[in-house]
């Protein structure tokens, strides 16, 4: 069994205790209960108070009596100043799992989940024994960038600035790579953390990637979509390059796939790190890539020459107006289906929603 890993000068609070929702038949919608939707409803609105500016006046909460900082603390104690707006961000963010994973019948640890659940997120969980962490792997979330520091701290890899295509498998050590016991141990007494962001960004850093430069997508998933969804299209998928995929094109296919069974860059946050059955200590934000990466680096007291990687020259930003440009290209129809596809994405993680509206997209 492992050593004991000594205690660290920092102190953070852990993120509640998260269960997961059940999944859904191949062809039905997962949705929220009246009290979860009360919940969303509430953390869009604190959501819209904190876009516009209404809580900077907001003191800092004392610290409770037993001398404990509540909750929405844990992410900041590196810094002498917390920012309030990150405080109410993470309360939402803590306050909607709590209800989420506090429903009847929902897989309340990682053996309770369904098998092919289980085999997802083990195969998602990296491994770190020497400094004692888990992180949960979530493709177009700067998984690439994290499993290059994993690599840096195995000793793989002598910086993290080495060029070069990244292999996601070599040097690298999973989760389901261990036996039932050593899971349980791990999952028990090690740090635990994942990054997150918001959900279209994703979906849409996923299409530019894999459709727009990726040849492999393209003949792998491109040509099908086109046959699939394209009117006057070839029929023989031998035939077409699947390098001209329309984003409406694919959300149409996003739609009509078992959320459960889909490719990995596109599968819902939940579904690959399931936040219900796993209790994590830290949910990291891509909008606060830098400083929460930092955090991480820092708690597990990764070496000073370990830093997290700059975002490489030739990346393409999902900008707000890259966003909006792509969004109101999609029927209002789909997006409304794909919204309540990735509803719980956007639930569990504090996202809101974004604005559809015919009026909005005029613009």
């Amino acid at each position: 069994m492992p050593p004991r890993k000594p205690e660290s000068g920092l102190k953070r609070v852990s993120v509640t205790r998260s269960r997961s929702m059940l999944s859904s038949s191949r062809h039905s919608a997962v949705l929220p209960s009246v009290l979860t939707f009360a919940v969303i409803v509430a953390s869009g609105g604190l959501l819209l108070l904190i876009e516009k500016g209404m809580l900077n006046r907001v003191d800092t909460p004392s610290p409770l009596a037993n001398g404990r900082r509540p909750d929405f603390f844990y992410m900041k104690q590196r810094e002498p100043a917390v920012d309030v707006e990150s405080q109410f961000l993470q309360e939402i963010r803590n306050r909607t799992i709590r209800a989420m994973c506090g429903q009847r019948n929902t897989p309340r640890s990682v053996w309770s989940l369904s098998p092919l659940q289980r085999k997802t997120l083990l195969q998602h969980i990296l491994v770190n024994d020497e400094h004692r962490f888990l992180y949960c792997y979530v493709p177009k979330v700067a998984c690439s960038n994290w499993k290059r520091v994993l690599k840096v701290l195995s000793g793989a890899l002598a910086h993290v600035d080495v060029k070069g295509r990244m292999d996601h498998r070599a040097d690298l050590v999973f989760l389901s790579n261990f036996s039932p016991e050593e899971i349980r141990y791990r999952l028990q007494h090690y740090f635990k953390f994942t990054f997150v962001r918001e959900p279209m960004a994703r979906l849409l850093s996923a299409y530019r990637n894999k459709f727009g430069e990726i040849e492999e997508y393209q003949r792998k998933y491109g040509a099908e979509i086109v046959r699939r969804y394209r009117k006057g299209h070839v029929k023989d998928r031998r035939m077409v390059a699947g390098d001209d995929v329309t984003f409406t094109e694919f959300v149409r296919y996003l739609l009509d796939e078992d959320a459960e069974r889909m490719n990995e860059h596109w599968m819902p946050m939940h579904n690959l790190c399931q936040p219900c059955a796993v209790e994590y200590d830290f949910i990291g934000s891509y909008e606060q890539l830098n400083s929460d990466a930092a955090y991480v680096l820092e708690h597990v007291r990764a070496p000073s020459h370990v830093r997290f990687p700059e975002r490489q020259t030739w990346y393409k930003p999902v900008t707000k107006e890259t966003l909006h440009y792509y969004l109101c290209s999609v029927p209002q129809k789909l997006l409304r289906e794909l919204l309540q596809k990735y509803i719980l994405d956007f639930s569990f993680f504090g996202y809101s929603l974004p604005n559809i509206t015919t009026e909005y997209c005029r613009h």
